[in-house]
């Protein structure tokens, strides 16, 4: 797989943090795992982990205040 930002053929399995300003809150999911370009950063997610990344985001949007910070692992 090459980067889509750079052209470089080193991705490798890494988490990152996703930030989310949503309406009501801004949302901080934690420890997600994404593919990551070793050159540039470029992260890109799987459309599994993607899928559930709008599946926590409808639930929060349901139930928060200002700030949600959640841990992957235990919200997928």
């Amino acid at each position: 797989m090459k980067c889509l930002a750079c052209k470089n053929d080193t991705i490798v399995d890494s988490k990152t943090t996703y930030f989310a300003h949503l309406p009501n809150c801004y949302l901080i999911i934690e420890n997600v795992p994404c593919k990551k370009c070793s050159q540039c950063g470029e992260e890109v997610f799987s459309m599994s982990v993607m899928e559930r990344i709008d599946q926590i985001i409808a639930n929060v949007e349901k139930l928060a205040g200002k700030v949600c910070v959640l841990e992957y692992q235990s919200v997928a």
